[in-house]
């Protein structure tokens, strides 16, 4: 892999992953673009105990532009977008519209491809893999910024998601904070540790699925996917390594070269969940990572006790049906799921590429 670094016309960061050392990255960003303003500020709720992005400036951002206008692809000509460059393999920017920024944290923008019409699903296993690693010399660049504690890499795919922006890509955010998502896993893993006497409850949690087996949707060498016992979504693929690690910069080699080859899988079963003609399956695709912060609160666990896992799952919950977040959900955060865990693990393993 070569990493190109660059900067755009208004000051921001931009980075060329390339497949091949001799590539040359020099093009230079024509646009007379005016330099980022932003407004972000995080808010805490003293109730809840969470936090709460404020980020108005977030409202005149890109909105469904039509496929020619596409900031995503590279520059053609006099077409110029936010990639300078004629082509590119995977490219990681500094968004020009941040939920987070500064001391707020930091929002990236991932271009998987610069095939416009594609997805990840149709990448290559060499272009899957240099999206892996991508993502995790960012989790390693970003966890060195002082306001940083949390690193997220993660995919919103379809219209129905709310993605405004029709190109393979993805995103990265860099919270200030420990999510709150991340904070009950943690309290969770520190109540099982003491109640155990040290056991690690994702261990045994992985441990529990492979033994059942009944939502188990696919087990390669190195990696498990399975449709959790409570699932919130009505298909939802939880993908774990074997070999428990905090976070992406622990993987090891023989896990990174065959996560391509497990992951574009899963995302081809998504395709085929509904049937033939059907269109693409919406999904969300979120890697947990445990903190870069201090785990003082969660007495009892360090960072080495989380495991690193990837959560997939779609809000489709049959042929031109989505799953709706209702009063239950939304206001009370108690999900109700309408298909069975077990039946969703059998599905998944019916649509298996032959």
């Amino acid at each position: 892999m070569k990493k190109t670094s660059t900067r755009l016309a208004d000051g921001r960061e931009l980075i060329y992953y390339d497949s091949h050392d001799d590539t040359v990255r020099d093009a230079v960003d024509r646009r007379p673009l005016d330099p980022t303003v932003t407004t972000s500020e995080v808010r805490r709720d003293p109730l809840l105990g969470d936090s709460v992005a404020i980020a108005s400036h977030r409202q005149g951002r890109t909105y469904h532009p039509p496929a020619n206008e596409c900031p995503l692809c590279p520059s053609q000509g006099d077409r110029l977008s936010e990639i300078p460059d004629s082509s590119y393999d995977v490219v990681v920017f500094e968004n020009r519209f941040p939920s987070l920024a500064g001391d707020s944290g930091r929002c990236e923008v991932v271009c998987f491809t610069s095939d416009h019409d594609s997805s990840f699903a149709d990448l290559t296993e060499e272009q899957a893999g240099l999206v892996l690693d991508a993502w995790t010399d960012r989790t390693a660049e970003l966890s060195n910024l002082p306001a940083v504690e949390q690193v997220f890499c993660f995919e919103n795919r379809g219209a129905e998601i709310g993605v405004t922006l029709g190109h393979p890509h993805g995103q990265i955010y860099a919270y200030p904070f420990t999510t709150p998502r991340t904070a009950l896993m943690l309290r969770s893993l520190a109540a099982h540790k003491e109640a155990t006497g040290g056991a690690n409850l994702f261990d045994e949690v992985v441990a529990r699925e492979l033994a059942d087996g009944s939502r188990v949707v696919l087990a390669s060498e190195h990696w498990i996917a399975f449709v959790p016992y409570a699932a919130h979504w009505p298909y939802e693929v939880h993908l774990y390594p074997r070999r428990r690690v905090p976070d992406l910069l622990g993987l090891d080699e023989a896990a990174r070269t065959e996560f391509p080859q497990v992951y574009l899988e899963l995302l081809r079963r998504f395709d085929r969940i509904f049937g033939e003609g059907e269109p693409a399956t919406p999904y969300i695709a979120a890697w947990h990572q445990a903190p870069f912060g201090a785990l003082e609160e969660f007495e009892g666990v360090n960072r080495d006790d989380f495991a690193l896992h990837l959560e997939l799952f779609t809000i489709r919950r049959t042929s031109g049906k989505l799953k709706f977040l209702a009063g239950s959900e939304s206001g009370m955060g108690v999900f109700i799921n309408d298909i069975q865990p077990e039946s969703a693990a059998q599905r998944l393993r019916e649509v298996a590429s032959s």
